[in-house]
C-alpha cells in the first residue's frame, strides 16, 4: 500500500503505539476523535457530483457472495460489501485468498466515474475469525471478566491489524449488548449483564479498532451493535417461534430501555464509533430498524451520532411482507445504508423509484450519503494519494507469536475460579500422571465457539495455529510427568490428578437458544467416570454462557469458567500450573436452575455465583 507522504509505516505504527501506551499507564485521556461532520465540506463537493443511481448505490451493501455478476460493483455503483459469517472466498479460506478477494473487487469500485471505494464488511468478532490461522481471542463474555478496558483496547488493536492485514476496513462490532437471559445464544458475544461493564468494555473497543484516528492504515472501522435492547427480548417472541429469544420483542419501558440497552452506545458512540447496526429484534412489537425514533430521534438527534447507521443482515425484509414498502419505513426512519443479499438489484430499483414517486424525499438521501461519505472521507479512501488497495506487507504479522501471546494472556484474565476445595489448584507440573478427559479438551473448535471459519462455527481442527488445551497440557507438564488422555473419563485410575473439560459445542445466533441450560449426558458421564477413579478432580467448562453445574461441582475439587477461550489454550493452563494467579471475576450472575431464568441483573436473588464472584490461589 502507498501511503502519503504524511505518513511511513513505521511512524504510523509509532503513533498507534503511543496513543496505546499512554492511555494504559493513564498520563494523558484518550485522544478524542475528530468529529465526522468536519469533513462535510468535501463531503458536499463529493455529493453536488452524484447521480441519484451513484446515490443510492453507496446506500447499498449486498453479500459477495450473492453477487450475480461482479460488474455490478461498478454497474450499480455500490459503496460496499460484505462476507456473511460464512461467505468466503471461493479459493478458501487463507489470508491470500481473502487479499486477493478485497482487492479484486476494490479495483472495481475504482474504475467508477467518481472512483469512491468500497468499504468492506465482516464480522471480526474476536479476531479475524473467519481466514484460517487467525488468532482468536476469547468471546465478549470473557473479555468481561477480565474487567480490563486496556487489554480490551490492545485485543482490538490486534484484530484491526489482522484484518487490515487482508484490506478489510470494517468490522462488524463491537456488541455491546447487555443479554438478560443467559438462554439466548448469543450471550457470549455481550461483556456483562451489567451496562456499567458494557459501557467501559465497548468504548475500549472502539478506541482499540479505530485508533484515535480513523485515517491512520491501520485503524479498522467500527460498528456498536445491536441498537437497542437485543439482550432483553422476552422469551417465546422469537423468530416466529424458531428461537425462542433470538430476534424477538424487548417488552421493556423507555427509562428501563435507556437504563439497560442504551449505556453502551453513550460510550462507543463518544469514542467515535463510525456506524451503528440495528437489531433484528423489536421494541414493544417495533422493529428497530423500522423505528424513526430509535434511530433518528435519539440516536442521531440526542446522541449526536455522525456516522450512517447499517442495517443488519436482510432485517428490512422483516418490517413488512411488501419489500418496497419496507425500503420506504426503514429509509425514511434513519436507515443509511442496507444489508442485501439476492435482492440488492431489487432494492436499488425500488430505492430508485421511491425517491421519483416522492416517497423517500430526496432530503433523506442526501443525508444518509452525506454520512456514509462522512466516514469514507476520515478513513482517507477518498485520498487519490493513497493506494486503496490491501497492505500485504502486515501478512508477517498475521497470526504472529506477538499477537497470540496478547491473546494468551486475554485467556489468562478471563477465566474464574469457582471453587478450589483442599488448595487443589494449582496444579503441580512435576505430579507423577494427569488424565484428561472431557469432548472440549482437545478441540480447537470447540475453544473458539460460533463465529470462527463458519458463521455457527464448528467443532475439529477448524483452524491453523492455536493450542487446545490437552495441548497445552501436555506441553506444560515437567518430562517426566505422564499426560494420558480418553474422551469420557474412562482410564483414570493411578493418576495423581485428573482434569475434565467438558461444556458446549459451537454455535451463533438463532441456532443457539436454548430451553434448558443443563449439561449433556456425555459431560456429565466424563465428570463421574474421573471422580470414580478416587484422585482429585478439576472441572473446566467451556461455554458461552453459565450453564447449570450444580451436580458437577459438588463432583469436583476444583472447577473453572474457561468460556469460549479461543485458539490459546495456553492461556488456560497457564492458570491451572500457577504461572498465572487467577484474577477473573464473572460478567453474568450464574444461576442455580431453569427455574430462576431470566436473572437479568439480579444481585439479591438466590444465584449460585453473583456477578463479580471469582476466587483467587
Amino acid at each position: 500500500m502507498q501511503y502519503p507522504k504524511l505518513f511511513s509505516i513505521a511512524a504510523i505504527c509509532t503513533i498507534a503505539a503511543s496513543a496505546y501506551f499512554v492511555s494504559e499507564l493513564g498520563a494523558a485521556a484518550p485522544a478524542k476523535p475528530k468529529a465526522l461532520s468536519s469533513f462535510d465540506a468535501q463531503v458536499k463537493t463529493v455529493l453536488a457530483k452524484m447521480t441519484l443511481e451513484e446515490k443510492v448505490g453507496q446506500m447499498t451493501q449486498p453479500d459477495q457472495e450473492a453477487l450475480k455478476d461482479e460488474a455490478d460493483i461498478e454497474n450499480l455503483f455500490l459503496g460496499s460489501v460484505l462476507s456473511g459469517g460464512s461467505s468466503d472466498p471461493k479459493d478458501g479460506n487463507s489470508l491470500e485468498a481473502w487479499t486477493n478477494l478485497y482487492d479484486k473487487y476494490q479495483k472495481r469500485a475504482l474504475k467508477t466515474r467518481l472512483g469512491i471505494p468500497l468499504i468492506y464488511g465482516v464480522d471480526a468478532l474476536h479476531g479475524h475469525n473467519n481466514v484460517i490461522g487467525a488468532v482468536v481471542f476469547p468471546q465478549n463474555i470473557g473479555l468481561g471478566c477480565t474487567r480490563n478496558p486496556a487489554l480490551v483496547e490492545k485485543i482490538a488493536r490486534v484484530t484491526a491489524e489482522e484484518v487490515r492485514a487482508t484490506g478489510i476496513q470494517w468490522t462488524f462490532a463491537p456488541c455491546v449488548t447487555v443479554p438478560q437471559d443467559v438462554r439466548w445464544g448469543r450471550t457470549y458475544e455481550g461483556f456483562s449483564d451489567d451496562p456499567k461493564v458494557v459501557k467501559e468494555l465497548g468504548e475500549a473497543a472502539v478506541r482499540g479498532l479505530q485508533s484515535p484516528d480513523l485515517s491512520n492504515p491501520l485503524s479498522l472501522l467500527a460498528c456498536a451493535k445491536h441498537y437497542i435492547g437485543d439482550g432483553g427480548t422476552t422469551l417465546g417472541t422469537g423468530m416466529g417461534g424458531k428461537s425462542p429469544l433470538d430476534q424477538g420483542d424487548t417488552r421493556v419501558d423507555e427509562p428501563t430501555l435507556r437504563r439497560l440497552h442504551l449505556q453502551g452506545y453513550l460510550t462507543t458512540i463518544a469514542a467515535g464509533a463510525g456506524t451503528v447496526m440495528p437489531s433484528y429484534s423489536s421494541w414493544n412489537g417495533v422493529k428497530c430498524s423500522a423505528s424513526k425514533q430509535l434511530m433518528t430521534d435519539i440516536l442521531k438527534g440526542e446522541l449526536g451520532f455522525q456516522g450512517f447507521i447499517i442495517s443488519d443482515y436482510n432485517a428490512i425484509d422483516q418490517i413488512t411482507p411488501d419489500y418496497k414498502k419496507a425500503i420506504e419505513i426503514s429509509i425514511n426512519a434513519g436507515m443509511d445504508m442496507v444489508m442485501v443479499t439476492e435482492r440488492y438489484r431489487e432494492y436499488v430499483k425500488d430505492l430508485k423509484e421511491l425517491v421519483n414517486e416522492g416517497r423517500v424525499p430526496m432530503s433523506r438521501i442526501d443525508d444518509a450519503v452525506t454520512r456514509i461519505l462522512r466516514v469514507k472521507f476520515a478513513m482517507g479512501l477518498m485520498d487519490k494519494n493513497r493506494s486503496q488497495l490491501a497492505d500485504r506487507n502486515l501478512h508477517k504479522t498475521f497470526g504472529s507469536a506477538e499477537h497470540r501471546m496478547v491473546a494468551r494472556e486475554a485467556v489468562r484474565q478471563s477465566l474464574v475460579l469457582l471453587k478450589n476445595d483442599k488448595k487443589t489448584l494449582p496444579l503441580k507440573k512435576t505430579v507423577a500422571r494427569i488424565h484428561i478427559a472431557g469432548k472440549n479438551a482437545d478441540d480447537i473448535g470447540n475453544q473458539c465457539g460460533g463465529w470462527t471459519i463458519d458463521w455457527q462455527g464448528k467443532s475439529g481442527n477448524i483452524t491453523t495455529g492455536g493450542t487446545t488445551i490437552r495441548a497445552a497440557i501436555q506441553s506444560a507438564v515437567a518430562k517426566g510427568t505422564q499426560v494420558t488422555y480418553s474422551a469420557d473419563g474412562s482410564g483414570a485410575q493411578g493418576a495423581t490428578v485428573g482434569v475434565v473439560v467438558i461444556g458446549e459445542k459451537p454455535y451463533a445466533e438463532m441456532m443457539g437458544d436454548r430451553k434448558t441450560l443443563a449439561l449433556d449426558d456425555a459431560d456429565l458421564a466424563a465428570v463421574k467416570n474421573m471422580k470414580a477413579a478416587g484422585i482429585p478432580v478439576v472441572v473446566v467448562l467451556v461455554s458461552g454462557r453459565p450453564l447449570i453445574i450444580n451436580d458437577v461441582l459438588a463432583q469436583a475439587d476444583a472447577f473453572v469458567a474457561a468460556w469460549l477461550p479461543g485458539t490459546e489454550g495456553q492461556g488456560v493452563t497457564d492458570v491451572l500450573f500457577g504461572d498465572y494467579k487467577p484474577t477473573g471475576k464473572l460478567s453474568f450472575a450464574w444461576p442455580r436452575s431453569d427455574e430462576q431464568l431470566p436473572l437479568g441483573t439480579a444481585t439479591t436473588a438466590d444465584v449460585l455465583f453473583k456477578n463479580g464472584f471469582g476466587l483467587k490461589y
